[in-house]
């Protein structure tokens, strides 16, 4: 059983995916190609940078199209955020309930990160990120610091991702993590060491 969770943000407690896919497609519709959806989702869900760059280079669009693109969306974010993941906060409240912390490690700017927070109401114990003086996930500086600053024991903690960079930080520290899939996309993610569908899911696992 765990008890606190080292949360990633968009992707996990923030259901960002689909206005970004829908996003980056439009792109490259705008400039008279077509593709997908669930074909970007394929290419977000590495990174938002692996898809800009793939599709820049598929279609022959300057990335820069793509980021403006993505500037405006977080931009928008700020005061229509995306809806919150279905279940994420009965698991809040359950980590709260046990005594757990809510700790969530991002690589989304700090402006960003806390505007989707609040705006969805999502109340966390803590948060750090790249903002904060530390190298982006992968490396595993953001998840060493909650540790230390809060004198956590690995075995009471969860990390929870939704890409194959949460297993891999999560595991270079020696933390459990179970990986949020979306239905009808792929993952090349075996490591993990829970697969889960829904957030509800990791209900049975905190006590």
């Amino acid at each position: 059983m765990y008890r606190n969770i080292f949360w990633d943000l968009g992707g996990t407690m923030v259901d960002t995916y689909p206005q970004l896919d829908t996003m980056l497609a439009g792109v490259v519709k705008k400039s008279g190609y077509n593709v997908l959806d669930l074909n970007v989702a394929q290419l977000s869900r590495v990174s938002t940078k692996h898809a800009i760059n793939v599709l820049s280079e598929r279609f022959g669009i300057p990335e820069e199209e793509f980021r403006t693109a993505e500037r405006a969306l977080k931009h928008c974010w700020e005061t229509n955020p995306p809806w919150p993941m279905p279940g994420i906060t009965d698991i809040l409240d359950r980590v709260k309930s046990v005594g757990g912390l809510n700790l969530v490690v991002t690589n989304r700017d700090r402006k960003s990160a806390e505007a989707l927070l609040r705006g969805l109401g999502l109340d966390v114990d803590d948060i750090v990120c790249p903002d904060d003086g530390f190298p982006r996930k992968p490396d595993s500086a953001m998840h060493l610091y909650f540790l230390d600053k809060y004198g956590l024991e690995l075995s009471e903690c969860l990390a929870v991702g939704d890409r194959s960079i949460d297993i891999n930080v999560a595991h270079a520290v020696g933390m459990d993590v179970a990986l949020l899939e979306t239905p009808g996309v792929r993952m090349d993610a075996p490591d993990a060491d829970i697969h889960i569908q829904a957030l509800a899911q990791l209900l049975r696992l905190i006590g």
